[in-house]
């Protein structure tokens, strides 16, 4: 979902920088052969990603959720030079098509992507991360929050996609398992001591913590 009107979401987009064609064509890729494309980050949060990563230039940035990798390349772009994104999804079927969209893409060589249950993977991982973005099942959001605080830099950021659901976080009627978790991640990091946080109505919601 997006909150903002149809309009204005589009004047935002036409005087905002223009995305890169790599990944308009990951735009139409994944509209012509994926399922849910809408899962993609798009354009105006794509931007946004790019620009965030572009002020911190982290050295390691952890992806938890690749999708077809649109949001994976808008992160790479701020990388340091010698930087690395690390990148996990759990959809095989889907993992050789991205591999192809991060072959056309000057960042391939600093994309490690890994296939299978993030939930394994993580703790495998050695790096300490600058820059850590989850947008994956959301029933495990705040399973994966307390996975990789410990391991994020003094001066990391996490941030969250889809913390809003569509609006059914402010409903309490809403009893699905998913906006539940999202209800308890919401509340869980707003009260978390070892965070500042910060909750954009940007398309459905990114939650941006800062570790003190």
């Amino acid at each position: 979902m997006d909150f903002l009107p149809v309009k204005i979401k589009q004047y935002v987009e036409a005087n905002s920088s223009t995305e890169d064609p790599l990944l308009k064509e990951i735009i139409r890729d994944t509209h012509l052969h994926v399922l849910n494309p809408r899962m993609l980050s798009g354009h105006f949060q794509g931007r946004l990603l790019s620009f965030f990563s572009h002020m911190i230039r982290p050295q390691q940035i952890l992806e938890i959720g690749t999708f077809t990798g649109y949001a994976t390349l808008c992160l790479a772009e701020g990388l340091a030079l010698d930087g690395t994104i690390t990148t996990i999804d759990i959809n095989e079927e889907i993992a050789s098509r991205t591999k192809v969209h991060f072959s056309k893409s000057r960042f391939n060589h600093q994309i490690i992507t890994k296939t299978g249950d993030a939930l394994k993977i993580i703790p495998k991982l050695e790096a300490y991360w600058d820059l850590v973005f989850i947008d994956a099942d959301k029933e495990n959001y705040l399973t994966y929050y307390e996975m990789v605080l410990p391991k994020l830099k003094s001066t990391g950021f996490i941030i969250v996609d889809n913390v809003l659901w569509d609006g059914k976080v402010i409903d309490e009627n809403e009893t699905d398992k998913k906006t539940k978790s999202l209800k308890l991640f919401n509340n869980f990091v707003n009260q978390d001591t070892r965070v500042d946080n910060l909750l954009l109505p940007i398309r459905d919601g990114l939650m941006i913590l800062r570790k003190k």
